[in-house]
């Protein structure tokens, strides 16, 4: 007779799933072979090749091997064996060119190329190689060690070989601890606990969300937060100086006030930039109580980001080190190095630019623009074209996104609306504003933006022609729109939702009339269109 179950039954577990059970069997496995290696002085070593030569690290400091990334954004004034950083997983990796190391004149990244993540200490850094080789079980007696002295600088970073097939095979150690302390490498700390993290990014969603600038020197991309940017304007006539320096390029009169310009591709020793003068733009940037000029090659979009999003990149090493406060990963692969206004220029180098100007030019600025000089209130807009010139107040718009593919379009839609886009967990109505008004399909589509606006809880992104400038405009130059600009009721042109006109100055001084924005006459239309 089979004998009654006790309770002990009842505290017997479930079997484990068949792929947990082969999961957890295979790292009962690794960890006894680990065990058994060590008992008889055995260690695992990961080997690769790089220019013909064999390398080894220890197999328990090698994270990962990733495929070449399809960009790498290289940072300005770092040594030439630091290719730059990539994005992985959240994580900013800086890549380590070894060959770049041992000889300052090896190339650079070839295509086809790998990147091993070594991780140790709690420190990642990616290393630039050809191809995997194999993992080696390597016996005490097979190992040799090297010593440097202390003046060897970055080249100490290999401690030993290995010594296989009788000595006709060597393999160089690499030394993990010196890998992660090369001089002028930033030291980037591996990502613990996902769900600490997951939960950490969840938190910090909830506070304020910030919007930067981003533009570009030469063939690089940058961003500023837009609290330090006054504003943009095209380049206008920069007056020398005889303050002129490798820095200054020289100072341009801001309404009265003597500015400083410096150009930013000369500032990182940026290559020539790549679009034409028409391009290039001046960001007016507050540096404490005083404002300086950065003249840039363009200037690219508006985004908005969080605290968290922005990946560190610590201890550079290279010139100007401070001024990079980190990394701005785009999912396009559009990152920008993100900068920190406040650490670009050495106080000395400020009190010398900003006040220098001021005090040398102040009074000349002054009274070139004396019929100006009553005080009014002043406001930023957006500039854009659709036909023609047309202004949003700043504060009305939420983000600026390049046109891209829409990611659905719900049937019976009316014919203006482009589709839906995910933005932020969020999804966003897509206007075509051409086709809302009635007016011609655009030739050229290359240059066509996303304004993101918000109007009573409710997102609508508005395609545009493209994005001109940011300027600052005094109430004085904001005026009821004149009847014959308006076009009330004609089709074929936004116009008729016209209400107000803003006259700004162009580049040779003659007014012109750009078109305001109004946020609520649009969204009237828009209602009648959707049937609303």
């Amino acid at each position: 007779m089979m004998p009654a179950l006790g309770h002990e039954a009842a505290a017997i577990e479930p079997a484990l799933d068949p792929k947990q059970a082969l999961a957890a069997m295979n790292a009962a496995r690794a960890q006894a072979a680990r065990v058994l290696l060590e008992a008889a002085g055995m260690e695992l070593y990961g080997t690769f090749l790089l220019a013909g030569q064999e390398f080894a690290l220890p197999a328990l400091a090698i994270r990962e091997v990733v495929n070449l990334p399809e960009r790498i954004t290289a940072i300005p004034l770092s040594p030439g064996y630091l290719e730059g950083i990539f994005t992985l997983r959240g994580a900013a990796i800086p890549v380590l060119n070894l060959g770049r190391i041992f000889d300052a004149s090896a190339p650079g990244v070839a295509e086809g190329q790998r990147i091993a993540i070594l991780d140790h200490d709690g420190v990642q850094v990616g290393l630039l190689f050809d191809a995997t080789g194999e993992v080696l079980r390597v016996r005490p007696e097979q190992r040799s060690s090297v010593q440097y002295g202390e003046s060897t600088g970055a080249a100490a970073v290999i401690n030993g070989a290995i010594l296989l097939d009788e000595g006709r095979r060597l393999v160089q150690v690499l030394d993990a601890n010196a890998l992660i302390r090369v001089e002028n490498v930033p030291q980037v700390r591996s990502l613990a606990g996902a769900a600490r993290s997951a939960e950490r990014a969840r938190f910090l969603r909830q506070a304020e969300g910030h919007k930067g600038i981003t533009f570009r020197a030469g063939a690089m991309t940058f961003a500023l937060p837009m609290l330090a940017i006054q504003e943009i304007i095209r380049v206008p006539e920069i007056k020398a100086s005889v303050m002129l320096s490798q820095l200054c390029r020289g100072w341009i009169n801001l309404r009265g006030k003597a500015v400083g310009v410096v150009d930013f591709g000369v500032l990182l020793q940026c290559a020539a930039p790549a679009e034409g003068d028409d391009a290039r733009r001046i960001l007016i940037v507050r540096m404490g109580e005083d404002l300086l000029g950065l003249l840039v090659d363009s200037v690219n979009d508006v985004r908005s980001y969080f605290d968290s999003d922005i990946l560190p990149i610590p201890m550079l090493g290279t010139r100007r080190a401070g001024m990079f406060r980190g990394c701005l990963p785009h999912p396009d692969g559009k990152d920008a190095l993100f900068l920190a206004p406040e650490h670009i220029f050495t106080q000395g180098e400020v009190a010398e630019i900003c006040a220098g100007h001021r005090r040398l030019y102040g009074d000349e600025a002054a009274a070139a623009s004396r019929a100006a000089s009553s005080v009014t209130r002043r406001q930023v807009y957006l500039a854009f074209s659709l036909g023609s010139s047309w202004a949003a107040d700043i504060s009305q718009v939420r983000e600026i996104v390049p046109f891209g593919a829409i990611a659905l379009r719900p049937p019976g839609m009316p014919e203006c609306v482009e589709g839906m886009m995910q933005l932020r967990q969020q999804m966003v109505c897509v206007v075509d504003l051409r086709r809302l008004y009635g007016m011609p399909a655009l030739d050229d589509l290359s240059e066509r933006k996303i304004l993101i606006l918000e109007h009573e809880g409710e997102s609508f992104g508005l395609v545009v022609d493209g994005v001109d400038s940011i300027m600052t405009v005094s109430d004085r130059q904001r005026r009821p729109s004149p009847k014959l600009t308006r076009n009330d009721g004609v089709a074929g042109d936004m116009r008729r939702d016209l209400n107000e006109v803003l006259e700004v100055p162009d580049e040779g001084g003659v007014e012109r009339v750009i078109c305001l924005f109004d946020k609520e006459r649009f969204a009237a239309t828009l209602r009648e269109q959707l049937g609303g």
